[in-house]
């Protein structure tokens, strides 16, 4: 299994990155009710900061985001357990197997990956978003500024319009009625 098979598998939840049970259990090829029967005769080992189990709403949410077989076979009054970083590199301690090191050193790795590209994305990337942000920005300044010259332009000419229309107004109205005198 690769590491990024396992990078996506890591979800967010309540602002931590965690782990699905039956996703840990598919890691380690072991059924998911299994996997939690041990975890659930090992509670110690699993603190509200290693495992929590997730809400009605929290289930709907997530489950709505992928398609997933587990959650047709999960029973409805089930609700699947997160695990942190911890909580599912202690699963690998409760399972105690050969394959559950193996994979528990996966998940560490994905996790720590993950971790690392967070707080250091590839510095050219972000140099080249920069860089476009840059231009984007000049451009925008020269087209807001160009506007501003349309504008004081165009008022200029419409104040010359309204002074010649208002002229011809009063021309117009002299010519209907020559003898009468116009107020203005």
């Amino acid at each position: 299994m690769e590491l990024s098979h396992i990078q996506s598998k890591i979800y967010e939840v309540r602002g931590v990155k965690v782990m699905l049970d039956f996703d840990i259990a598919e890691i380690y090829q072991v059924e998911t009710r299994s996997f939690n029967q041990q975890v659930k005769r090992n509670i110690k080992r699993f603190p509200p900061d290693f495992m929590f189990q997730l809400t009605i709403d929290e289930w709907k949410s997530m489950s709505s985001q992928f398609v997933m077989t587990s959650r047709l076979k999960r029973p409805k009054s089930s609700l699947p357990f997160e695990f942190t970083e911890h909580g599912a590199t202690m699963t690998a301690t409760v399972l105690n197997s050969d394959v559950a090191i193996e994979k528990s050193i996966l998940i560490v790795r994905a996790f720590v990956a993950l971790r690392h590209f967070l707080l250091n994305p590839p510095l050219d990337e972000v140099k080249e978003l920069q860089n476009e942000v840059r231009q984007l920005k000049h451009y925008m300044e020269e087209v807001f500024a160009d506007y501003n010259n349309i504008n004081e332009d165009t008022r200029m000419e419409l104040d010359l319009i309204n002074i010649t229309i208002a002229e011809l107004q009063s021309k117009t109205k002299w010519l209907d009625n020559p003898g009468k005198p116009h107020w203005n």
